[in-house]
């Protein structure tokens, strides 16, 4: 081959490449959050799910993609195991439909869906139809490439090192090597099919010695889920399993098969002289019927999946941790999927530190009305650890901001990074509550009846408030409404407080520095109130349906 023809080669494959990406980012900017709508709604009815996972990977083209997200689905909680099995087998049908595209030979309208796409990107100003349009453009700068890497390679059909190259791919271990080695570089099975085509088409390769490759190819696809399993939950990881598990179960069944029977010859028959077609029929037969022999011991690959990687408790014990975010999540562009995972993340990561927020406030009340200033160390040690919740959620939702290009995720993400402070902050004012438990012990002060009286009210109404924090999840009128009486209540609660202490020290029945102890309380009971409003404000704003 020239250098010319190497030259064409690369800027094909570039462009075949950049043109799946544009795709995938299109959809995602144009679905945003919708992703999760769609994975929320799922039962347990695993043909629901496999129809799920075909439909996504079918658009997006990847399963790499699907599965990457499903990974992530899972490690943040919004998918279970075995709902995540449907979905890995529906993702290995639905990629199937770029080979059975590009079978189609639609490159001579290529051009055009590429120049239609770039209209709508240039000269649209609405942002949703310049989605669509990266989509279209997408489409066809795939199928320019693809035309681009077949022309390039009939060269290769006179080279005897290439076409001796391409023989030993009739060793089925050689094949399925290749095919694993080269998909695991590019981290796309539906790129590196196209790839296939683009040979088989050139003439360089048979569909005997292709087969093997494909089955190879099915394999290497695992790896992009692997990567992105690393640093999640072990159930995650499991996902991850269970689709390794399926391609190799597929390739070896397969490769058997081609063996002992004559089933390259039958798929040449349904579609002689169409290389590209007999590899994508291939493909799809190699998917469904994988799918289709492995559906009924769906939930046995979640139990294997789990016997191969069974829980280590205790192994993040002492250990500040983020049980839900993952720092993967947050750099780089966010891929399909993405947006969805790292915002429910970081809704159950604010949740749990919103747990942790109401332990102290709780645990500084019971400090002051039980005379336990033990309890403030406590307080102190879990309050360093909000801290740290505080910092690394802040360092994910940056990463987000920056990278997101959905508007209504865009505003849901700068609410939860206000969210994030005031939590913070409330727990902030439960230390300096559990502070007052040591001083009050250290100076032997002592609250009259009265006062500890309303300390029991404001500890009552400040949990009552606290439990209102599943706005953060969920977010039904109601409970903003609740919020909002809270907050008056809180309000009302110190304007009367503090004439009752007024009151008492009038009479003589209250010492000056328990005054100023009891009077910095009442400031911090009111800013707990006030940090809980601006949390309801903050999810009462921004966009629902997520």
């Amino acid at each position: 081959m020239s250098i010319i023809g190497v030259f064409s080669l690369l800027g094909g494959l570039g462009l075949f490449l950049y043109g799946m990406q544009m795709m995938s980012g299109g959809l995602e900017a144009a679905a945003g959050n919708r992703m999760k709508q769609i994975l929320e709604k799922l039962t347990a009815n695993r043909f629901l799910g496999v129809i799920v996972g075909a439909g996504i990977t079918a658009v997006i083209q990847s399963s790499s993609a699907t599965t990457v997200m499903v990974v992530g689905f899972v490690n943040s909680g919004m998918m279970t195991l075995r709902q995540a099995v449907w979905i890995i087998m529906g993702a290995n049908v639905g990629t199937t439909i770029t080979g059975q595209l590009i079978a189609l030979d639609v490159g001579a309208i290529a051009p055009l869906l590429a120049f239609i796409g770039v209209l709508m990107v240039v000269f649209i100003k609405k942002l949703k139809v310049q989605h669509y349009g990266q989509i279209v453009a997408g489409l066809g700068i795939l199928f320019i490439g693809m035309g681009m890497m077949s022309d390039a390679m009939v060269p290769l059909r006179n080279s005897a090192a290439f076409v001796d190259l391409m023989t030993k791919f009739s060793n089925p271990l050689l094949g399925i090597l290749a095919g694993a080695v080269f998909t695991a570089v590019i981290q796309s099975s539906s790129a590196s099919v196209g790839i296939l085509q683009a040979l088989a088409v050139s003439g360089v390769i048979g569909l005997d010695n292709a087969v093997f490759v494909l089955f190879g190819q099915n394999i290497g696809t695992c790896i992009t889920a692997v990567l992105a399993a690393v640093g999640t939950s072990r159930n995650a990881k499991r996902a991850t399993v269970i689709h390794l598990i399926f391609n190799v179960f597929g390739t070896v069944l397969f490769t058997i098969i081609c063996i002992a029977f004559p089933l390259t010859s039958f798929v040449e028959g349904l579609t002689p002289g169409n290389p590209p077609a007999q590899i994508a029929n291939m493909h799809t037969l190699f998917n469904i019927a994988t799918t289709i022999l492995l559906l009924p011991f769906g939930t046995k690959l979640a139990r294997l999946a789990e016997r191969l990687l069974p829980e280590r408790p205790g192994e993040t014990s002492g250990v500040y941790t983020l049980e839900f975010m993952k720092q993967a999540d947050y750099h780089g562009e966010l891929s399909i999927g993405a947006s969805a995972i790292a915002i429910n993340s970081v809704r159950n990561e604010l949740v749990r530190m919103a747990d942790m927020a109401r332990e102290n406030v709780d645990m500084s009340f019971r400090s002051i009305l039980e005379r336990k200033p033990e309890l403030a160390a406590l307080v102190e040690e879990r309050e360093e650890y909000v801290d740290y919740l505080n910092q690394e959620i802040t360092k994910g939702i940056s990463r987000m901001i920056v990278n997101e290009t959905n508007d209504r995720d865009s505003e849901l993400i700068s609410a939860l990074f206000k969210v994030t402070g005031n939590l913070e902050r409330i727990s902030d004012h439960a230390m300096n509550l559990a502070g007052y438990a040591k001083l009050m012990d250290k100076l032997h002060i002592t609250l009259s009846k009265s006062a500890s009286g309303e300390v029991e009210q404001m500890h009552r109404v400040s949990l009552e408030a606290m439990n209102t924090m599943s706005c953060i999840q969920d977010e039904p009128e109601e409970l903003f409404r609740q919020i909002e009486e809270l907050e008056q209540r809180i309000d009302d609660m110190t304007a009367m407080f503090r004439k009752s202490q007024i009151g008492r020290l009038r009479e003589g029945k209250c010492n000056e520095e328990a005054c100023v102890i009891y009077s910095e309380m009442l400031t911090d009971f009111e800013r707990i109130g006030d940090h809980i409003l601006n949390i309801g404000q903050e999810m009462k704003g921004c966009p629902s349906g997520v």
